[in-house]
Protein backbone atom coordinates (compact mmCIF):
# COMPACT_ATOMS: atom_id res chain seq x y z
CA UNK A 1 0.00 0.00 0.00
CA UNK A 2 2.93 2.22 0.96
CA UNK A 3 4.54 1.89 -2.35
CA UNK A 4 1.20 2.65 -4.26
CA UNK A 5 0.72 5.56 -2.26
CA UNK A 6 4.28 6.69 -3.39
CA UNK A 7 3.19 5.58 -7.06
CA UNK A 8 0.27 7.99 -7.16
CA UNK A 9 1.02 10.02 -4.32
CA UNK A 10 -2.31 9.69 -3.29
CA UNK A 11 -1.60 9.22 1.03
CA UNK A 12 -5.30 9.87 2.31
CA UNK A 13 -8.72 9.10 0.70
CA UNK A 14 -11.71 11.06 1.39
CA UNK A 15 -13.87 9.80 -1.56
CA UNK A 16 -13.33 6.44 -3.48
CA UNK A 17 -14.66 8.48 -6.50
CA UNK A 18 -10.92 10.02 -6.44
CA UNK A 19 -9.15 6.89 -5.73
CA UNK A 20 -6.11 6.70 -7.96
CA UNK A 21 -4.62 3.14 -8.49
CA UNK A 22 -1.58 2.35 -9.50
CA UNK A 23 0.42 -1.42 -9.16
CA UNK A 24 3.25 -1.90 -6.98
CA UNK A 25 6.24 -3.49 -8.21
CA UNK A 26 7.62 -6.18 -5.30
CA UNK A 27 11.68 -6.23 -5.04
CA UNK A 28 12.69 -9.19 -3.01
CA UNK A 29 15.71 -7.93 -1.31
CA UNK A 30 13.57 -4.22 -0.04
CA UNK A 31 10.72 -6.85 1.66
CA UNK A 32 12.75 -8.79 3.24
CA UNK A 33 15.17 -5.61 4.47
CA UNK A 34 12.11 -4.51 5.57
CA UNK A 35 10.63 -7.70 7.70
CA UNK A 36 13.56 -7.95 8.85
CA UNK A 37 13.46 -4.21 10.62
CA UNK A 38 10.03 -5.18 11.51
CA UNK A 39 11.02 -8.23 13.90
CA UNK A 40 13.56 -6.65 15.28
CA UNK A 41 11.58 -3.70 16.24
CA UNK A 42 8.92 -5.67 17.57
CA UNK A 43 11.02 -7.91 18.91
CA UNK A 44 12.90 -5.01 20.81
CA UNK A 45 9.21 -3.56 22.37
CA UNK A 46 8.46 -7.26 23.89
CA UNK A 47 11.72 -7.28 25.87
CA UNK A 48 11.53 -3.56 27.16
CA UNK A 49 7.84 -4.88 28.04
CA UNK A 50 8.75 -7.70 29.69
CA UNK A 51 12.19 -6.61 31.56
CA UNK A 52 9.46 -3.51 33.27
CA UNK A 53 6.88 -5.93 33.90
CA UNK A 54 4.45 -4.30 31.65
CA UNK A 55 2.03 -5.67 28.97
CA UNK A 56 0.90 -4.35 25.57
CA UNK A 57 -2.55 -4.13 24.11
CA UNK A 58 -3.07 -6.17 20.87
CA UNK A 59 -5.39 -5.33 18.50
CA UNK A 60 -5.81 -7.29 15.10
CA UNK A 61 -6.09 -4.66 11.83
CA UNK A 62 -9.83 -6.15 11.52
CA UNK A 63 -10.50 -4.50 14.65
CA UNK A 64 -9.52 -1.50 14.05
CA UNK A 65 -13.21 -1.36 12.68
CA UNK A 66 -14.79 -2.33 15.98
CA UNK A 67 -15.61 1.19 18.06
CA UNK A 68 -15.67 -0.75 21.34
CA UNK A 69 -12.11 -2.17 20.52
CA UNK A 70 -10.80 1.85 20.06
CA UNK A 71 -12.72 2.52 23.30
CA UNK A 72 -11.06 -0.39 25.41
CA UNK A 73 -7.82 0.91 24.15
CA UNK A 74 -8.44 4.45 25.08
CA UNK A 75 -9.59 3.18 28.72
CA UNK A 76 -6.54 1.08 28.61
CA UNK A 77 -4.25 4.11 27.98
CA UNK A 78 -6.42 5.82 31.10
CA UNK A 79 -8.61 8.30 28.99
CA UNK A 80 -12.20 8.85 30.18
CA UNK A 81 -13.69 9.94 26.77
CA UNK A 82 -15.84 7.33 24.67
CA UNK A 83 -16.09 8.16 20.87
CA UNK A 84 -19.59 7.29 19.61
CA UNK A 85 -18.42 6.06 16.15
CA UNK A 86 -15.95 6.30 13.78
CA UNK A 87 -15.12 9.61 11.86
CA UNK A 88 -16.00 9.06 8.14
CA UNK A 89 -13.80 10.97 6.58
CA UNK A 90 -11.16 8.83 5.74
CA UNK A 91 -11.68 5.78 3.45
CA UNK A 92 -9.80 2.68 3.35
CA UNK A 93 -7.03 2.59 0.18
CA UNK A 94 -6.43 -0.84 -2.10
CA UNK A 95 -8.95 -2.80 -0.50
CA UNK A 96 -7.88 -5.15 -3.44
CA UNK A 97 -6.45 -8.84 -3.37
CA UNK A 98 -2.41 -8.48 -3.66
CA UNK A 99 -2.68 -9.99 -7.05
CA UNK A 100 -4.49 -6.80 -8.17
CA UNK A 101 -2.24 -4.71 -6.73
CA UNK A 102 1.01 -6.15 -7.39
CA UNK A 103 2.76 -6.26 -10.83
CA UNK A 104 4.98 -8.98 -10.41
CA UNK A 105 2.93 -10.92 -8.34
CA UNK A 106 4.11 -14.44 -9.18
CA UNK A 107 7.38 -13.55 -9.06
CA UNK A 108 6.84 -12.52 -5.42
CA UNK A 109 4.69 -15.65 -4.51
CA UNK A 110 7.27 -17.55 -4.98
CA UNK A 111 10.48 -15.38 -3.18
CA UNK A 112 8.24 -15.32 0.02
CA UNK A 113 6.93 -19.20 -0.23
CA UNK A 114 8.94 -20.16 2.58
CA UNK A 115 7.57 -17.92 4.76
CA UNK A 116 4.40 -18.79 6.50
CA UNK A 117 3.00 -15.99 7.85
CA UNK A 118 2.27 -14.24 4.68
CA UNK A 119 -0.98 -15.96 3.19
CA UNK A 120 -0.60 -14.67 -0.16
CA UNK A 121 -3.55 -15.65 -2.11
CA UNK A 122 -6.52 -14.93 0.37
CA UNK A 123 -8.50 -11.63 0.12
CA UNK A 124 -7.92 -9.10 2.60
CA UNK A 125 -10.58 -9.13 4.91
CA UNK A 126 -11.85 -5.32 6.03
CA UNK A 127 -15.01 -6.72 7.25
CA UNK A 128 -16.27 -6.03 10.80
CA UNK A 129 -16.40 -9.07 12.86
CA UNK A 130 -20.72 -10.64 13.51
CA UNK A 131 -21.77 -11.13 17.18
CA UNK A 132 -22.98 -15.05 17.72
CA UNK A 133 -26.37 -14.13 17.53
CA UNK A 134 -27.77 -16.22 20.27
CA UNK A 135 -31.13 -15.13 20.08
CA UNK A 136 -31.59 -15.70 16.75
CA UNK A 137 -31.51 -19.41 17.24
CA UNK A 138 -34.23 -21.58 16.69
CA UNK A 139 -34.32 -24.91 18.70
CA UNK A 140 -37.21 -27.60 18.07
CA UNK A 141 -39.61 -28.47 20.89
CA UNK A 142 -39.38 -32.25 20.43
CA UNK A 143 -36.27 -33.38 18.35
CA UNK A 144 -32.63 -32.11 19.56
CA UNK A 145 -32.04 -29.96 16.44
CA UNK A 146 -31.01 -26.21 16.82
CA UNK A 147 -30.64 -24.26 13.66
CA UNK A 148 -27.95 -21.50 13.39
CA UNK A 149 -29.94 -18.51 11.09
CA UNK A 150 -27.79 -16.69 8.14
CA UNK A 151 -29.26 -13.50 7.77
CA UNK A 152 -30.07 -13.16 4.09
CA UNK A 153 -30.41 -17.23 3.69
CA UNK A 154 -34.07 -19.39 3.75
CA UNK A 155 -34.61 -18.38 7.56
CA UNK A 156 -38.65 -18.30 7.20
CA UNK A 157 -38.57 -21.70 5.40
CA UNK A 158 -36.32 -23.61 7.95
CA UNK A 159 -38.34 -22.28 10.63
CA UNK A 160 -41.75 -23.69 8.73
CA UNK A 161 -39.67 -26.83 8.25
CA UNK A 162 -38.44 -27.13 12.31
CA UNK A 163 -42.13 -26.36 13.61
CA UNK A 164 -43.36 -29.38 11.00
CA UNK A 165 -40.93 -31.54 12.25
CA UNK A 166 -42.51 -32.07 15.73
CA UNK A 167 -46.69 -31.16 14.28
CA UNK A 168 -45.96 -27.29 16.11
CA UNK A 169 -46.80 -24.29 15.53
CA UNK A 170 -43.63 -21.87 14.38
CA UNK A 171 -44.61 -19.88 17.46
CA UNK A 172 -43.93 -22.41 19.57
CA UNK A 173 -39.97 -22.94 18.44
CA UNK A 174 -37.50 -21.60 21.29
CA UNK A 175 -35.73 -19.30 20.22
CA UNK A 176 -34.64 -15.44 21.98
CA UNK A 177 -32.38 -17.35 24.37
CA UNK A 178 -28.98 -16.33 25.89
CA UNK A 179 -25.60 -18.24 26.37
CA UNK A 180 -27.01 -19.72 29.48
CA UNK A 181 -30.29 -21.20 28.24
CA UNK A 182 -28.59 -22.25 25.03
CA UNK A 183 -25.80 -24.48 27.38
CA UNK A 184 -28.90 -26.03 29.57
CA UNK A 185 -31.03 -26.37 25.97
CA UNK A 186 -27.69 -28.83 25.00
CA UNK A 187 -26.84 -30.20 28.30
CA UNK A 188 -30.63 -31.58 28.43
CA UNK A 189 -30.49 -32.93 25.06
CA UNK A 190 -27.47 -35.22 24.54
CA UNK A 191 -26.94 -36.39 20.87
CA UNK A 192 -27.65 -33.10 20.09
CA UNK A 193 -26.83 -31.40 16.46
CA UNK A 194 -26.84 -27.97 15.39
CA UNK A 195 -26.80 -26.49 11.45
CA UNK A 196 -26.82 -23.84 9.34
CA UNK A 197 -28.18 -23.25 5.62
CA UNK A 198 -25.60 -21.86 2.92
CA UNK A 199 -27.27 -19.86 0.40
CA UNK A 200 -25.38 -19.41 -3.53
CA UNK A 201 -24.16 -15.96 -3.21
CA UNK A 202 -25.89 -14.48 -6.23
CA UNK A 203 -29.56 -15.83 -4.70
CA UNK A 204 -28.78 -14.46 -1.53
CA UNK A 205 -28.13 -10.89 -2.76
CA UNK A 206 -30.70 -10.41 -4.34
CA UNK A 207 -33.29 -12.12 -1.74
CA UNK A 208 -31.65 -9.49 0.20
CA UNK A 209 -31.80 -6.40 -1.88
CA UNK A 210 -35.11 -7.12 -2.44
CA UNK A 211 -36.55 -7.73 1.35
CA UNK A 212 -34.26 -4.93 2.24
CA UNK A 213 -34.88 -2.21 -0.28
CA UNK A 214 -38.42 -3.04 -2.45
CA UNK A 215 -40.14 -4.09 0.48
CA UNK A 216 -42.40 -2.10 3.06
CA UNK A 217 -42.97 -4.88 5.63
CA UNK A 218 -40.99 -6.95 7.76
CA UNK A 219 -36.93 -6.87 7.08
CA UNK A 220 -37.32 -3.33 5.34
CA UNK A 221 -34.83 -0.92 5.62
CA UNK A 222 -36.31 2.52 4.98
CA UNK A 223 -33.40 4.45 6.43
CA UNK A 224 -30.74 2.41 4.64
CA UNK A 225 -32.47 3.01 1.26
CA UNK A 226 -32.88 6.45 1.53
CA UNK A 227 -29.09 6.60 1.85
CA UNK A 228 -28.39 4.63 -0.63
CA UNK A 229 -30.47 6.68 -3.23
CA UNK A 230 -29.02 9.98 -1.38
CA UNK A 231 -25.54 9.29 -1.21
CA UNK A 232 -24.65 6.33 -3.23
CA UNK A 233 -26.60 6.88 -6.58
CA UNK A 234 -28.29 3.99 -6.36
CA UNK A 235 -31.07 4.06 -9.12
CA UNK A 236 -33.96 2.37 -6.55
CA UNK A 237 -37.84 3.54 -7.28
CA UNK A 238 -39.34 6.46 -5.37
CA UNK A 239 -41.39 4.29 -3.40
CA UNK A 240 -40.24 0.92 -1.37
CA UNK A 241 -42.94 -0.78 -3.05
CA UNK A 242 -42.39 -0.18 -6.99
CA UNK A 243 -45.02 0.67 -9.09
CA UNK A 244 -45.80 -0.46 -12.47
CA UNK A 245 -43.38 1.56 -14.33
CA UNK A 246 -40.73 -0.35 -12.72
CA UNK A 247 -39.17 -3.07 -15.28
CA UNK A 248 -36.64 -5.62 -15.63
CA UNK A 249 -33.88 -3.46 -16.99
CA UNK A 250 -34.70 -0.92 -13.92
CA UNK A 251 -34.39 -3.83 -11.83
CA UNK A 252 -31.62 -5.28 -12.61
CA UNK A 253 -29.31 -1.45 -12.59
CA UNK A 254 -30.66 -0.76 -9.15
CA UNK A 255 -29.25 -4.49 -7.97
CA UNK A 256 -26.09 -3.84 -9.98
CA UNK A 257 -25.73 -0.37 -7.91
CA UNK A 258 -26.63 -1.80 -4.92
CA UNK A 259 -23.69 -4.36 -5.39
CA UNK A 260 -21.09 -2.13 -5.94
CA UNK A 261 -22.14 -0.19 -2.53
CA UNK A 262 -22.12 -3.80 -0.95
CA UNK A 263 -18.60 -4.55 -2.30
CA UNK A 264 -17.34 -1.16 -0.97
CA UNK A 265 -19.01 -1.29 2.27
CA UNK A 266 -17.64 -4.54 2.98
CA UNK A 267 -13.61 -3.22 1.82
CA UNK A 268 -14.14 -0.92 4.13
CA UNK A 269 -14.56 1.66 1.98
CA UNK A 270 -18.04 3.28 3.19
CA UNK A 271 -19.52 4.77 6.31
CA UNK A 272 -22.22 2.42 5.90
CA UNK A 273 -22.88 -0.27 8.62
CA UNK A 274 -22.73 -4.25 7.44
CA UNK A 275 -26.24 -5.35 7.86
CA UNK A 276 -26.78 -9.06 8.38
CA UNK A 277 -28.11 -9.72 5.51
CA UNK A 278 -24.89 -7.90 3.36
CA UNK A 279 -22.37 -9.86 5.17
CA UNK A 280 -20.13 -12.45 3.71
CA UNK A 281 -21.53 -16.05 5.41
CA UNK A 282 -17.82 -16.71 6.04
CA UNK A 283 -18.24 -13.85 8.55
CA UNK A 284 -21.55 -14.65 10.15
CA UNK A 285 -20.52 -18.36 10.88
CA UNK A 286 -17.19 -17.02 12.28
CA UNK A 287 -19.30 -14.98 14.82
CA UNK A 288 -20.85 -18.13 15.81
CA UNK A 289 -17.82 -19.94 16.71
CA UNK A 290 -17.38 -18.31 20.21
CA UNK A 291 -20.41 -19.85 20.72
CA UNK A 292 -21.24 -23.09 19.36
CA UNK A 293 -19.95 -25.04 15.98
CA UNK A 294 -22.49 -26.09 13.67
CA UNK A 295 -22.24 -29.84 13.47
CA UNK A 296 -23.82 -29.41 9.55
CA UNK A 297 -23.57 -26.54 7.17
CA UNK A 298 -26.01 -27.48 4.52
CA UNK A 299 -26.40 -25.87 0.92
CA UNK A 300 -29.76 -24.43 0.14
CA UNK A 301 -29.22 -26.60 -3.56
CA UNK A 302 -29.17 -29.55 -1.45
CA UNK A 303 -31.33 -29.22 0.95
CA UNK A 304 -33.87 -32.05 0.55
CA UNK A 305 -30.89 -34.46 0.92
CA UNK A 306 -29.02 -32.96 3.71
CA UNK A 307 -32.38 -32.64 6.50
CA UNK A 308 -32.88 -35.63 5.64
CA UNK A 309 -29.50 -37.35 6.57
CA UNK A 310 -30.03 -34.59 9.80
CA UNK A 311 -33.32 -36.16 10.63
CA UNK A 312 -31.87 -39.55 10.45
CA UNK A 313 -28.67 -38.21 13.08
CA UNK A 314 -31.63 -37.59 15.76
CA UNK A 315 -33.46 -40.18 14.71
CA UNK A 316 -36.48 -38.08 13.36
CA UNK A 317 -38.89 -38.54 9.99
CA UNK A 318 -37.47 -35.58 8.38
CA UNK A 319 -40.97 -33.91 6.81
CA UNK A 320 -40.57 -32.36 2.87
CA UNK A 321 -37.99 -29.87 2.92
CA UNK A 322 -38.62 -25.97 2.18
CA UNK A 323 -38.64 -24.49 -1.11
CA UNK A 324 -38.20 -20.99 -0.70
CA UNK A 325 -40.86 -18.79 -2.98
CA UNK A 326 -39.48 -16.57 -5.43
CA UNK A 327 -38.24 -12.85 -5.08
CA UNK A 328 -40.77 -10.22 -5.79
CA UNK A 329 -40.76 -7.74 -7.87
CA UNK A 330 -38.88 -9.79 -9.98
CA UNK A 331 -37.27 -13.37 -9.86
CA UNK A 332 -33.46 -13.72 -9.92
CA UNK A 333 -33.46 -15.44 -12.86
CA UNK A 334 -35.38 -12.85 -14.60
CA UNK A 335 -32.39 -10.48 -14.19
CA UNK A 336 -28.97 -12.49 -13.90
CA UNK A 337 -26.72 -12.14 -16.12
CA UNK A 338 -22.87 -12.62 -16.23
CA UNK A 339 -22.61 -8.68 -15.13
CA UNK A 340 -24.56 -9.62 -12.10
CA UNK A 341 -22.37 -12.55 -11.28
CA UNK A 342 -19.46 -10.78 -12.28
CA UNK A 343 -20.35 -8.31 -9.74
CA UNK A 344 -21.44 -10.39 -6.58
CA UNK A 345 -18.30 -12.52 -7.03
CA UNK A 346 -16.79 -9.03 -6.68
CA UNK A 347 -18.52 -8.30 -3.72
CA UNK A 348 -18.95 -11.77 -1.93
CA UNK A 349 -15.18 -13.36 -3.27
CA UNK A 350 -14.84 -14.80 0.60
CA UNK A 351 -17.94 -16.83 0.10
CA UNK A 352 -16.96 -17.81 -3.18
CA UNK A 353 -13.48 -19.07 -2.06
CA UNK A 354 -14.44 -20.25 1.28
CA UNK A 355 -17.32 -22.33 0.17
CA UNK A 356 -16.41 -23.36 -3.51
CA UNK A 357 -19.48 -21.75 -4.99
CA UNK A 358 -19.72 -21.97 -8.85
CA UNK A 359 -22.04 -19.43 -10.87
CA UNK A 360 -25.40 -19.64 -10.35
CA UNK A 361 -27.84 -21.65 -12.11
CA UNK A 362 -31.68 -21.71 -10.96
CA UNK A 363 -31.74 -24.65 -8.06
CA UNK A 364 -28.30 -23.56 -7.35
Amino acid sequence: SRAIARETNQWALGNVKHAKKAKAVFVAEDFETQLAEIKAFQLEILGRLQRSGQTAYYINYDDIRDIEVVNGLARFLGEDTVLEGHSDKFKKQNPEPLADKVANFAEMAEAVAQITAFDLESAPNFEPRRPAMVPSYLAATQAPLLFLPIPGGPVAELRGWLAALDGVDPDALATGMNQKALRRWKRERPGHRSFTVLRHPVARAHAGFCRLLLNDGPGAHPEIRKVLIDHYGVPLPETAVPDADWDRDAHRAAFLGFLEVVRKTLAGQTALRVVGAWATQAQVIAGFSPVIQPDHLLREAQLARGLARLGEEVGCAAPTAPVSEPDRPFALGDIYDAAVEAAVRAAYQRDYMQFGFDDWTPGA
